[in-house]
């Protein structure tokens, strides 16, 4: 059984939308797109510097762009299961059918806005905690006044807070933890610090006839499956401010019975975690389209039906 994944804020680099433009077709998506919602995701994704791309009001959108784009260069498929972390939750949510994808960037364009501007009221931040056992973290990390963010498993937490906690938090790692990595956003994410947004996507969610999922669709908020495109919107609403438990997600794959795993461009932060948590689980990132190949070949082999 397959999984379709899509990864979160953190994975966008300088100019890894480049390859992407010499498919048919998708230079023309992106630019129809960018006049939509006001931002130029071609240049955000081939020309822009790491800076620019780290604002997260361009960040969310380019990472959706990209996950959209290169899925559907996949073909049509059906895989058992999709999820995306943290905003790659939108790009799932397109993915089974909630709303098309014109839909998931107009949204994702006002939840990057609305997160920037909640990230602007504070100087926080987040910062990876690699290694360690969460019984001991998680209560190390709230002794700090910081936020267990995002829950990834396989020996990965992700704490948020102000940098003054996580500057703290750089200088007092929990017993057991080898690291700790700063990562490349503008805010503390999934925390109360996000709290002002959630009011912001609530509304822009009300405005929104979803469908409901037409593939099985695994929720952040608590690795559950969501049957329902009413639901799907309530939990992308609430889930900017409240953590992401890709550990329970992961849980939910194994549940489900997965064999095999692919993460959309830009892909390898989802796969890395997947090849600890998830012993035999065939994984591929998608980098390039040097790799759609090689995801075809995984497709066919794990049963997901494609299509030309």
């Amino acid at each position: 059984m397959l999984v379709l994944v899509a990864p979160g804020q953190g994975a966008q680099a300088p100019g890894f939308l480049t390859p992407w433009l010499d498919l048919p077709g998708v230079e023309a998506r992106l630019r129809a797109w960018s006049e939509a919602i006001g931002l130029d995701l071609v240049h955000h994704g081939t020309l822009a510097d790491a800076d620019e791309i780290r604002d997260t009001a361009v960040a969310q959108p380019l990472l959706v762009a990209a996950g959209l784009v290169s899925a559907a260069a996949l073909g049509d498929i059906s895989p058992g299961a999709v999820a995306g972390h943290s905003v790659g939750e939108i790009t799932a949510a397109a993915w089974a059918g909630v709303f098309d994808d014109a839909t998931a960037l107009a949204l994702v364009r006002k939840r990057g806005v609305a997160m920037a501007e909640a990230a602007a009221r504070t100087e926080t931040g987040m910062s990876a905690l690699l290694g360690g056992d969460p019984e001991v973290t998680v209560p190390h990390l709230e002794r700090l006044g910081l936020t267990p963010a995002n829950v990834n498993g396989a020996g990965q937490i992700v704490a948020a807070g102000t940098l003054e906690q996580l500057a703290a938090l750089a200088e007092e790692k929990p017993e057991g933890v080898r690291r700790v990595v700063p990562l490349k956003v503008a805010g503390a994410f999934h925390t109360v610090h996000m709290a002002p947004a959630v009011e912001t996507l609530a509304r822009a969610a009300k405005e929104l006839t979803p469908g409901d999922p037409r593939f099985t669709y695994v929720s952040n908020k608590d690795g559950r499956t969501v049957a329902t495109g009413a639901e799907v919107l309530e939990r992308l609403a609430g889930q900017v401010a409240n953590p992401v438990r890709w550990d329970l997600c992961m849980d939910t794959f194994k549940e489900l019975g997965v064999t095999a795993l692919i993460e959309v461009c830009p892909g390898g932060t989802l796969t890395g975690i997947a090849k600890r948590a998830l012993p035999g689980v065939a994984t591929l990132a998608l980098k390039t389209p040097d790799d759609l190949d090689a995801a075809r070949a995984l497709i066919a082999e794990h049963g997901a039906r494609q299509e030309p």
